[in-house]
């Protein structure tokens, strides 16, 4: 039995990015509610609360990733890696009560319009885009965990807000056909809705424990069970502590236990090159010992039946 320890991108680097971020967002958000008061656009009132939101994510995000470099105890022996899932759960889930939100109030005024200062609206819009897209370059410079893309998902949710505004902000400064910006918003947001299912879905997939989305047990098993020196494989499990650490388990037959280590060197190596798992655990099994229970096992089609090396 032999185990691999995980290996992190600048965790440190990432943490940084993402209290810069939050600072950034916090700033122009109370810029943007004054602006928006004075020019009476709900608007950008709307939009600067959707930047507060995006503080908060950024914060929860910053939070995560502090745990996640925490090391590992006698009480959490694989560390808090897995408060990136609870971060982007929480964050997905946040984006769409503040979606609906959206949409209520953008029903709302397409029923009851109100007067906007769109050049006011412009130049604070326009001024939202470029603060936004530093924040999302920001993000994008550390490693791509599923943390920081829930965060980098609730910016870009704001920068497309941003170009809505500064689009309905022109339309009206030019025409004063105030339906324009509550049409926008609605479009936008079923856009966001599509992310934020998307991530929600792969943080609840991380939280049970599933395999990760782009690993297929049964190809692992059978490259595993192809080995040199392996007769079979069962008891095959994959799982994720964190978005970048991926666990593996597996029993291995191995035909002449004499030569477990270089089998296992073998099967690290192929873990690691071929499919990038590195975090393993294997336990050997003689072949004698296993091949009554492995045959009856073998009917049941599950990815966790026997997996036989034919070629002997």
């Amino acid at each position: 039995m032999h185990t691999h320890p995980d290996h992190s991108h600048h965790p440190e680097t990432v943490g940084r990015m993402l209290w810069l971020a939050t600072g950034l967002t916090v700033v122009y958000a109370v810029v943007e509610a004054g602006v928006g008061w004075w020019a009476g656009s709900l608007a950008l009132v709307a939009d600067a609360g959707h930047m507060v939101n995006d503080a908060a994510a950024l914060t929860l995000a910053a939070i995560a990733a502090w745990l996640a470099r925490r090391p590992a105890s006698a009480r959490h022996s694989y560390g808090f890696g897995r408060a990136e899932f609870l971060a982007a759960m929480a964050n997905s889930l946040a984006l769409l009560i503040l979606v609906a939100w959206i949409a209520v109030s953008a029903v709302q005024r397409l029923h009851n319009p109100q007067p906007v200062i769109g050049e006011a609206v412009s130049l604070a819009a326009a001024a939202g885009l470029a603060i936004n897209l530093l924040v999302a370059w920001l993000l994008s410079r550390g490693a791509r965990n599923l943390n920081t893309r829930a965060a980098l998902l609730h910016v870009l949710g704001d920068l497309l807000g941003s170009v809505a505004a500064l689009l309905s902000g022109i339309v009206i400064a030019f025409t004063g056909w105030t339906p324009v910006d509550p049409l926008l918003s609605l479009g936008i947001s079923a856009l966001i809705v599509v992310s934020s299912l998307r991530l929600l879905r792969e943080a609840l997939h991380g939280l049970m424990e599933g395999t990760p989305f782009n690993l297929a047990p049964e190809e692992v098993g059978r490259a595993l069970a192809t080995a040199s020196g392996v007769a079979s494989v069962h008891d095959l499990h994959i799982w994720s502590v964190a978005s970048e650490q991926v666990m593996l388990s597996a029993h291995l037959v191995v035909r002449d236990l004499r030569q477990w280590e270089t089998v296992l060197n073998a099967c690290h190596a192929l873990l690691a090159e071929r499919f990038g798992i590195q975090h393993v655990t294997l336990q050997p099994e003689p072949e004698t010992r296993t091949v009554h229970w492995l045959k009856v096992r073998a009917e049941a089609a599950t990815p966790h039946s026997s997996l036989e090396n034919h070629d002997a």
